[in-house]
């Protein structure tokens, strides 16, 4: 064999390995997680879950959401690109359960699945949804309320946002438990905090002083939650507080007393269980349709057992860094 022939070959082979590993790599499927945000530690918890998942079965998960939670249309325009590079599943918190519809029906008909996570949507065009349960979630807290105010007093609630079905689902459970199991509770008011913390700040300030005798609030994520316990703090109000999520800042006012307690999600869980349920599909299997996760009370007193603790302080940085 001539020099030049073996030198031909050589190449050959190396041409020839390139593509095999390039096949390979092709071989793991990518799946984009969608959050409806980044900042909150929520969305943090969700990531580490889905990197977990990723880890056990092998998958690559492609994780990029809106800087901010009522961006609906930077969210259209990720899923939107998403689509165009046919990744091979879709794990969506949809922002709107009706503007979101347009992109999950867009994906399905290109054969890609869609699990939606945290909140529901328009449409039976997804494979599985794995979010808490925001209805039994409201019911909960509404029970608490009725709990610390024994039965009577006035309630004010600081609301999230129109169109979001995750926390309209809370508010609603709230509102239908008071109304059926408390008579001695009144709902004097409700208002958006539109995702933001100054702005949920701004409402509890003004129902505050639009009611002087308000007894307790009810708020339905980790910004308004955020809001009405600054606003709390800020008047030294003895208005009780129950909140939703958890934060630093929320369990720092639940040990300080500034806000009662705190119905809580299991974030990492959920991004977990969407991952799982993606794998599942691209598998040839049939992940459940509607997947409830269980909420949780958490008061000062439970805050520190081992079960509450380890969803309260997921080990972000086994996953994240």
């Amino acid at each position: 064999m001539s020099k030049r022939t073996r030198i031909a070959c050589l190449w050959l082979g190396v041409l020839l390995l390139a593509i095999s590993g390039g096949c390979n790599r092709q071989t793991k499927k990518r799946i984009a997680v969608i959050p409806k945000g980044q900042a909150h530690i929520f969305w943090q918890s969700v990531h580490a879950g889905a990197v977990a998942a990723s880890r056990e079965f092998n998958v690559e998960i492609i994780w990029n959401g809106p800087a901010g939670e009522t961006d609906y249309t930077q969210q259209l325009q990720i899923v939107d690109a998403m689509i165009t590079q046919h990744v091979d599943a879709i794990c969506l918190a949809p922002i709107d359960k009706t503007s979101m519809v347009s992109v999950v029906e867009r994906a399905a008909k290109q054969n890609i699945p869609v699990i939606i996570w945290d909140s529901g949507i328009d449409t039976e065009n997804f494979v599985s949804q794995v979010a808490t349960d925001n209805y039994l979630a409201g019911q909960m807290a509404a029970e608490r309320i009725g709990k610390i105010l024994n039965g009577k007093g006035k309630v004010a609630i600081v609301a999230v946002m129109p169109g979001a079905a995750s926390t309209m689902a809370r508010e609603q459970g709230f509102e239908d438990a008071v109304k059926k199991n408390l008579p001695g509770i009144q709902i004097v008011d409700k208002r958006y905090g539109w995702a933001d913390r100054a702005k949920s700040l701004a409402v509890a300030e003004n129902m505050l002083t639009a009611y002087a005798d308000l007894d307790a609030m009810f708020a339905s994520n980790e910004s308004s939650a955020v809001g009405a316990a600054q606003a709390l703090k800020s008047r030294n109000s003895k208005v009780r507080l129950v909140g939703f999520d958890s934060s630093p800042n929320l369990l720092d006012d639940l040990k300080s007393g500034a806000i009662d307690s705190l119905v809580v999600q299991d974030p990492f869980k959920m991004g977990y269980e969407s991952v799982k349920a993606a794998v599942e599909k691209l598998n040839g299997g049939t992940p459940k349709k509607i997947n409830n996760l269980t909420p949780l009370v958490v008061t000062r007193e439970n805050m520190s057992d081992p079960a509450v603790d380890s969803r309260l302080h997921p080990d972000l940085d086994k996953y994240l860094k």
